[in-house]
């Protein structure tokens, strides 16, 4: 029975050890940060989009008032305009043109800073992610490394649990059981020197006296916690 008490034991610590890896909790925290990470992300990608829309807007107007000014340079030079007054409003309209291309140019180089900036953060967050990446593969790799350890070791303590629990009767083994589940995993125990191993309390001298008197075949129990005694050569009877 100490040896099916001892397996089980074995095995339980092996189950809270399979559910509580580090790399378990460091995992779901990682893929935590990397949600968050990603969905910054995301909205960095979109103001980079937006102002690479903005950029060739403001592109394209340069270029629409820069060929507007070319053509009617073009004109006053070829002499196609000789009216004074249309010459007049020709070279003011060029002096609107002028500062007009200034004005977008302007615009133009704020926006590729500002768009030079989005690109810079989405580069810094994407590099983030594909880090997280890299580090949830490795965790991954080391995770399933001590999982597949430990139900290998789970596997042989099964297969040991049962050759040990071989010829023990059903109804002994039952009672274990249920007192394995309502003691916290401890189901039986050894009396040693006169003390329940479970418990830790001793126990009297008239119930030692019982206990001494007992068949050896004899289910018996600690009177203070219940769980299956198991006596031996050290039990100081």
């Amino acid at each position: 029975m100490l040896d099916v008490q001892g397996l089980d034991q074995r095995a339980d610590q092996l189950r809270h050890q399979r559910a509580n890896l580090p790399e378990l909790a460091e995992i779901a925290a990682l893929q935590a940060g990397r949600t968050s990470l990603e969905n910054q992300a995301r909205d960095a990608r979109i103001v980079a989009d937006d102002l690479i829309v903005e950029q060739r807007k403001v592109d394209a107007d340069v270029e629409q008032v820069k060929a507007r000014r070319v053509r009617d340079r073009d004109r006053m030079d070829q002499g196609l305009i000789t009216n004074p007054k249309d010459l007049e409003r020709m070279q003011h309209e060029l002096q609107s043109l002028e500062r007009r291309i200034t004005s977008l140019e302007d615009d133009e180089l704020e926006v590729m800073a500002r768009l030079e900036d989005a690109q810079g953060n989405l580069d810094a967050l994407s590099a983030q992610v594909a880090e997280a990446d890299e580090r949830l593969a490795a965790l991954a790799t080391a995770r399933d490394e001590k999982l597949a350890e430990i139900d290998a070791t789970l596997t042989q303590l099964g297969a040991d649990r049962a050759a040990a629990a071989e010829g023990l009767p059903e109804d002994l083994m039952a009672l274990y059981e249920k007192l394995r589940t309502q003691k916290g995993g401890v189901g039986a125990a050894a009396l040693h020197q006169r003390r329940c191993t479970g418990c830790q309390l001793g126990i009297d001298a008239a119930e030692l006296s019982v206990i001494k008197k007992a068949p050896s075949d004899e289910v018996i129990r600690c009177e203070e916690c219940s769980r299956i005694l198991v006596r031996t050569s050290e039990s100081g009877l």
